[in-house]
């Protein structure tokens, strides 16, 4: 029997419909799981350990003295990661163990710029061991920071002024030490990218390393290269600009960066057995609701702050379970720059505010604001993203490029000097180290940054707006090991000098890629780390609208030169 036309009709007015609902479900659904907490997908190199033990015996040579403190005959049951299978590799751990200490902990082979052959060669020739290890390193000062362990390894040299024209570098204007850092990782964080994969080939170095690309992003110069299967970057920390005798320039950093990888050399590291990657996973969260924690949901900044009018960044992601950075709740995350007291990030205030409770509000909201750090609304949940906030910073994971790189956070509360101050009082509260690690920081910096290298980690946490005097007085410097909950500090407003910025903490999270480190949203990881210092479970709360002011959006103009190592 046929179907009339208005029947079909209706039929398919149905099925379109159903399937719009059965659409629509799957889109809540997609949603829901979407704001899921979830642990971070890694991926895991898998190491050729006898390319490099063929790189070794090549780079001491085969008919050279010290090569007979080597045996290169692999086991006849050769197993790529059982050491024995390596002799020559144990060999080389034995010796350099003495020079670079807990070599055998890095799971990858040990790449930095000593020449092994010439040490080797002496030690035969009986050249006496007092002599200066600096000698074997190209000009780059002996090591600063050593960091091997199951992840594989870091390290950071650096090389003294006036030794450019000693190594056969171009002349600098920069007039201070230079610090080249390198990592080499069996773990590569799996993260959404859009610059991945650029940069430029080294023509000079393409017979050494064929497939490495230089990139300049988020204020570093960076060498990226592959070998023995592992993923390899050399950065310095540099600005897009020209030369200044207080600023390098990347273009100065660069012929230094070379120079350091020309010179790298396999000088030890261990094989383990091989591991599987390491898949996303739902988050542990305590059960138990909290009766107050309230936060806003990840990549909702507050509206009008993001550089240009772009919007924040959504990421789920707990990229560890850390130590909450603060030593004590209640604690709040939220903006530091368009809140109370804030500077709305040299975008002009109106009307401009002349004393303490004078209102006030940034050029780019209607938000209405009061020139007092000790507002109630800064010390309040909830909690606010503001990863992608505008600042001069560059960070891959922002719209545009540009962004604030962490999360602001400030303490529990606003003491004061005295009844008509509209600023905190700062250093009264703890600021602790997030996990077991090593301290990557020279004397006078302000960031002073966490490295964590485990069999499932490799990641960094920086924090920013300590007192430089203080932390150098501490012995937050290069190297020191410390354990999760130790106290590095107290929060303070250091920012170029005493007073520079409100009283909170600057807290990021980097993570290893085959691009480098890169910056990701640390505001889920810090949701979760807060849930577990409270031991309850917060509340996500909408997003709160705020009116627009008429106009475009303000057009922020990015000044890397300004922008060379803190974050507001």
């Amino acid at each position: 029997m046929g179907v009339s036309f208005t029947a079909a009709g209706h039929l398919r007015n149905r099925a379109v419909k159903l399937i719009a609902g059965v659409l629509l479900s799957a889109a809540v659904l997609a949603s829901a799981d979407a704001s899921e907490f979830r642990t971070a997908a890694v991926s895991v190199a898998r190491v050729d350990w006898r390319a490099a033990a063929e790189q070794l015996k090549a780079e001491i040579g085969p008919d050279s003295a010290a090569a007979s403190r080597f045996n290169f005959t692999p086991q006849r049951r050769f197993r790529p990661y059982d050491p024995r299978s390596l002799p020559a590799i144990v060999q080389l751990n034995g010796v350099t163990a003495t020079l670079f200490t807990g070599i055998s902990r890095s799971t990858v082979p040990v790449l930095l710029p000593f020449d092994t052959a010439a040490y080797f060669a002496d030690r035969a020739r009986g050249v006496p061991e007092s002599l200066s290890i600096g000698h074997y390193q190209s000009g780059f000062r002996t090591l600063d920071l050593f960091d091997p362990g199951p992840a594989g390894y870091s390290a950071l040299f650096t090389l003294e002024p006036g030794k450019d024209a000693a190594e056969g570098l171009p002349p600098r204007t920069f007039t201070k030490p230079v610090e080249v850092q390198i990592t080499g990782s069996l773990l590569t964080y799996d993260i959404n990218d859009p610059q991945a994969g650029k940069g430029e080939p080294v023509k000079a170095l393409a017979a050494q390393y064929p497939d490495l690309r230089r990139t300049v992003r988020e204020g570093f110069v960076r060498y990226a290269f592959t070998r023995f299967g592992v993923p390899y970057v050399v950065s310095i920390q540099c600005l897009d600009s020209k030369p200044r005798a207080k600023r390098l320039a990347c273009r100065e950093a660069s012929p230094i960066a070379e120079r350091f990888i020309k010179s790298l050399r396999i000088v030890g590291g261990k094989p383990s057995r091989p591991r599987g990657y390491l898949a996303s996973q739902p988050a542990e969260r305590p059960a138990t609701p909290s009766p107050d924690f309230t936060y806003r949901p990840s990549g909702a900044i507050l509206p009008g702050t993001g550089y240009r009018g772009q919007p924040g960044h959504a990421d789920f992601t707990v990229y560890s379970q850390i130590r909450f950075p603060l030593q004590g709740a209640p604690a709040y995350a939220n903006s530091q720059s368009f809140l109370n007291w804030g500077d709305c990030f040299h975008r002009g205030r109106v009307p401009r505010p002349t004393g303490k409770g004078a209102s006030y509000r940034c050029k780019s909201s209607d938000k209405k604001l009061v020139l007092d750090e000790t507002a109630g609304e800064n010390y309040a949940y909830p909690w606010q993203d503001n990863f992608c906030e505008a600042r001069d910073f560059n960070v891959g994971q922002c719209a545009q490029g540009y962004g604030h790189q962490g999360q602001d956070i400030r303490p529990a509360s606003c003491p004061q000097r005295h009844g008509n101050a509209d600023r905190c009082e700062p250093n009264h509260f703890g600021v602790v180290a997030v996990r077991d690690g090593v301290l990557l920081r020279s004397p006078k910096q302000q960031a002073a940054t966490l490295l964590v290298n485990t069999s499932a980690e490799h990641i960094r946490f920086r924090y920013m707006h300590m007192n430089p005097s203080m932390m150098d007085a501490d012995g937050v410097l290069h190297g020191r090991r410390v354990n999760e909950g130790e106290r590095l500090g107290l929060v303070s407003n250091y920012q170029d000098y005493p007073g520079g910025t409100t009283t909170h903490l600057h807290f990021d999270v980097q993570v290893f890629t085959r691009e480098g480190w890169l910056w990701v949203n640390p505001y889920v990881t810090l949701i979760a780390s807060y849930e577990r210092l409270l031991g309850q479970r917060g509340r996500e709360v909408a997003a709160e609208p705020v009116e627009m002011p008429a106009g475009p959006p303000p057009d922020d103009v990015a000044k890397p030169e300004e922008a060379v190592e803190g974050s507001e």
